[in-house]
């Protein structure tokens, strides 16, 4: 069996981006005085961020959460525009060389703040598709002797089941 292999455009582009944008972020923290690996963390940990958050912003839209996307945007497109001509990297300001220092402390506290975050979704429960059938059935029942479609509170009442799991059922019968 062989498996075809296509190139996506999307990610093609994406993963050059990302490498510029690492080389970047490198160049500004090396310049800025951060040598070795430490020149090489820095990347990895802006673009850990603004990843870590972006995850959480496509389930959650928390002020936090948009508040360290742009902090990490900003960090990560500062040292792109810096790098860009703008600069001098060989007399880099003292303003910069501070930022860069204070970075990792901002990283860890934003990352620390955001994993500890509580969220306030529950996953949907899990309706099996026979209890789906049957609520069909008494929904259908519902509605030919009232008239009307059957909300969450009759259902669970009929099924003598949870609340939740009664309005997954209503919302899927919908």
């Amino acid at each position: 069996m062989s498996h075809s292999f296509r190139i996506d455009a999307v990610l093609v582009q994406a993963v050059i981006a990302g490498a510029l944008s690492f080389a970047h972020l490198h160049d500004l923290a090396e310049a800025a005085g951060q040598t070795g690996w430490k020149a090489w963390a820095y990347p990895v940990s802006v673009d850990l961020l603004l990843v870590a958050v972006w995850r959480r912003l496509r389930t959650e839209r928390s002020r936090l959460a948009w508040f360290w996307f742009l902090v990490a945007l900003v960090a990560s497109l500062g040292a792109n525009i810096a790098t860009a001509g703008l600069l001098d990297l060989e007399h880099v300001p003292a303003w910069l060389r501070i930022l860069v220092a204070g970075w990792p402390a901002l990283a860890f506290l934003g990352g620390t703040l955001l994993a500890h975050q509580p969220t306030d979704h529950q996953p949907a429960p899990v309706v099996p598709p026979a209890l789906i059938d049957h609520a069909r059935k008494v929904a259908t029942e519902h509605r030919t002797r009232t008239g009307t479609e059957i909300d969450t509170a009759t259902l669970r009442a009929r099924l003598g089941i949870p609340e939740d799991l009664a309005g997954a059922i209503v919302t899927q019968l919908a």
